[in-house]
């Protein structure tokens, strides 16, 4: 006799995977993004309230180009390898695809050209998208 766990792992394996839409807490059943829209204007659909970002938060990188010295300090304390050295303008690139957010590359910046801001909606299905390079 099957157990219930037995059942369970059938009916995922036979079940198509889904992801709720983005703004909305739960997906309302077949729709397409269009038609969610439109529930949303018409008030039968509810957006999500913007979330408050927390103290001393460590969000996406941001980098002060100017002020570089292009010391590479940041690529050698780098755990993910996100930082890559620019020869050509003696400066950095940094992958945020890459990046685990840890902030070693903006403790360590001598010159203080590295900060960590609040932005944290960085998802992309383009790994190689232009918002995911900060140059």
């Amino acid at each position: 006799m099957p157990t219930p766990l037995i059942w369970e792992l059938i009916k995922q394996l036979i079940r198509k995977p889904t992801t709720n839409c983005f703004p909305v807490k739960h997906h309302p059943g077949k729709i397409t993004v269009t038609e969610l829209i439109n529930k949303v204007q018409d008030g039968e659909a509810e957006i999500n309230a913007p979330v408050t970002v927390p103290e001393k938060f460590r969000g996406k990188i941001t980098y002060d180009r100017e002020k570089c010295i292009g010391c590479r300090l940041c690529i050698k304390v780098c755990p993910s390898r996100a930082i890559e050295f620019l020869p050509e303008d003696k400066k950095i690139k940094i992958r945020i695809d890459r990046c685990i957010f840890c902030s070693q590359c903006n403790d360590i910046c001598p010159v203080n050209v590295l900060s960590m801001s609040e932005d944290f909606l960085l998802a992309n299905e383009d790994r190689h998208a232009p918002e995911l390079i900060v140059k």
